[in-house]
């Protein structure tokens, strides 16, 4: 895959938008917890970018996934994690599923609306107890009549304190864990939906993460996404992209508090010389570099293949893996040569060392992407 003039004319766009609309509020949106989503988004939905890859019918670009790369990779230069996090949960967690297998009414009253950036979306799918364990989730959804009925909770939920709807997996059937499943579109004003909390996080301080509970909250069962049953499949689908979103998101951070840590070495002194004269602090940030652009590589063939109709699985799962890993390794390595001032909140890398530690952990944890990885290469546990 390569970018062509129409990707980097997509990636101008987003840093002039980003520029004007964004970094100049960043600081603020992070001491106060939380940025005006419904504000933010709407300025993106006007310029299309939203629905870079959804069907044109209901508001999108109809552009192919390397379009929506492109677009991640141009978010990196918000000089936070929390807003572009919330961004891609609108654009390649909530709503993939949606825009493949919902009804055309559902799509319009859901999907068109969230690319336009009118409506807030959010995913409903961890829970206290379930986190990467998918198949674990306890919420419920009994049919009544022409409704579901839900009772439960959801917790971690980005974007959970401002959206309007919730992409929510809950259980629809006593089956077979992986077959009693669905996706349902539901409100968040409804009546029974209580936002528990924001919570409170180490990094991403700008996005608002909540818990939510749900106590007979009543959806109409035309809001289920695809057929019953299949949730758990979609779901999954639904993963390759959040996690090709979640490894393309970290490129240009990373590039960024490389070449943020060479500027501050080479102005640096320590024992009478620059620090970037100590060839150890060169070596290592040659060798940061070129894990960033190892990623790139393999980003970059996961989202050919997927424009392709080929299962990504296994290379979403290693992006996943592999950006987790080197995100903390950058925004270590590269805060130890700040020295204190890599200690102090008023340094760009400090902001990153805590936002990137969620890399690891959201989407799937690295044990997660480990046993995906090595099911698929034929270790399987003969005691599972």
């Amino acid at each position: 895959m390569m970018f062509q003039q129409e990707h980097l004319e997509l990636q101008r766009s987003v840093r002039k938008l980003i520029e004007s609309e964004i970094n100049p509020h960043v600081d603020e949106w992070e001491q106060v917890g939380q940025f005006p989503a419904h504000e933010v988004f709407k300025k993106f939905g006007q310029q299309g970018l939203l629905g870079i890859n959804k069907p044109e019918r209901f508001g999108g670009l109809g552009l192919d996934y390397t379009f929506s790369i492109a677009f991640t990779e141009a978010l990196g230069n918000i000089r936070c994690g929390g807003v572009p996090l919330a961004i891609g949960v609108q654009t390649d967690m909530a709503t993939p599923a949606l825009a493949k297998h919902g009804s055309d009414a559902l799509r319009a009253e859901f999907l068109e609306p969230a690319i336009a950036g009118d409506l807030v979306a959010c995913i409903g799918v961890s829970e206290p107890s379930a986190g990467s364990d998918v198949s674990r989730i306890k919420t419920q959804a009994r049919k009544d009549g022409g409704d579901y009925v839900i009772n439960g909770g959801k917790m971690w939920i980005t974007n959970g304190a401002q959206a309007d709807w919730m992409c929510m997996l809950a259980n629809t059937s006593d089956g077979p864990l992986h077959k009693s499943k669905s996706l349902i579109c539901v409100p968040l004003k409804s009546r029974g939906v209580t936002i528990a909390r924001k919570l409170d996080k180490l990094g991403m301080r700008s996005s608002d993460t909540a818990q939510i509970f749900f106590e007979e909250v009543r959806v109409p069962q035309r809001n289920r996404i695809g057929e019953e049953g299949l949730g758990f499949v979609y779901q999954m689908e639904q993963f390759q992209e959040e996690r090709l979103w979640s490894a393309a998101s970290q490129l240009r951070p990373l590039e960024q508090a490389i070449a943020d840590t060479i500027e501050y070495t080479q102005t640096r002194e320590a024992f009478g010389r620059r620090l970037i004269d100590n060839q150890a602090i060169r070596f290592r940030l040659s060798e940061l570099q070129t894990q960033v652009e190892l990623l790139r590589s393999l980003i970059y063939r996961a989202a050919t293949e997927y424009i392709a109709g080929v299962d990504v699985t296994t290379l979403a799962s290693m992006a996943k893996l592999a950006s987790g890993r080197i995100a903390r390794e950058v925004a270590d390595s590269c805060l130890q040569y700040y020295g204190g001032m890599g200690f102090m909140n008023e340094t760009p890398i400090s902001r990153l060392f805590r936002d990137a530690r969620v890399a690891s952990i959201g989407g799937g944890a690295d044990e997660i992407m480990l046993e995906i990885i090595s099911k698929r290469m034929g270790m399987t546990d003969r005691k599972a």
